[in-house]
């Protein structure tokens, strides 16, 4: 199976892990194995296989009869590639836009942020995309409108999205049926 085709955002992620970006550098360089590429790098065997692993399964780095290479031609094809639009999440402001287009990707959660701050944006977010104001949801429907956020490798699911939603106020849950409550505003997400 061969890796999923680069964009220069993807080798971005990619590349910016200064251990990732050694094992590589080892291997333009001319490190042909793990091992190899371990003792120009510094690094551990074992973390250096590792590496190796994730750069051969992200496409920076193919394996073939003679080691590892730079996998050129996939750089090539991905510096080739126009960059996909950004996504306007209909925010109205810069900094949030900033933020939905780091932890949410084409209509899913990527994953949430650590801070507490963005994590109330981005799941404040969610809540106005998934739910009407006044409208009584069964726990069902809620369910099935926040598993659409999620892919099944996701480190979130739709039952901790609904958790989190319910414990910062964004739905309120009485009986089993749930409520976007007024006074939840849907233009900027800074508060």
């Amino acid at each position: 199976m061969s890796p999923a085709p680069l964009d220069s955002p993807d080798l971005v992620r990619l590349l910016a892990d200064g251990t990732r970006a050694r094992v590589f550098a080892a291997v333009t360089l001319g490190a042909r194995t793990a091992a190899e590429a371990a003792e120009r790098s510094g690094l551990r065997p074992k973390e250096a296989a590792q590496v190796v692993r994730r750069l051969v399964d992200g496409g920076a780095l193919a394996e073939g009869p003679e080691g590892l290479t730079v996998a050129y031609d996939r750089l090539r094809e991905a510096a080739r590639r126009p960059a996909a639009p950004a996504v306007d999440h209909g925010t109205g402001d810069a900094a949030t836009e900033a933020l939905l287009e780091t932890f949410v990707r084409g209509g899913r959660l990527v994953r949430l942020p650590a801070r507490w701050d963005r994590k109330r944006q981005v799941l404040r977010h969610i809540a106005e995309r998934s739910f009407d104001f006044g409208v009584a949801y069964p726990e069902r429907a809620v369910n099935d409108r926040l598993a659409a956020w999620c892919s099944q490798d996701a480190p979130v699911d739709h039952v901790t999205l609904r958790r989190y939603l319910v414990d910062l106020g964004h739905l309120e849950r009485r009986d089993g049926v749930y409520r976007r409550p007024a006074g939840t505003s849907v233009t900027g997400l800074a508060s």
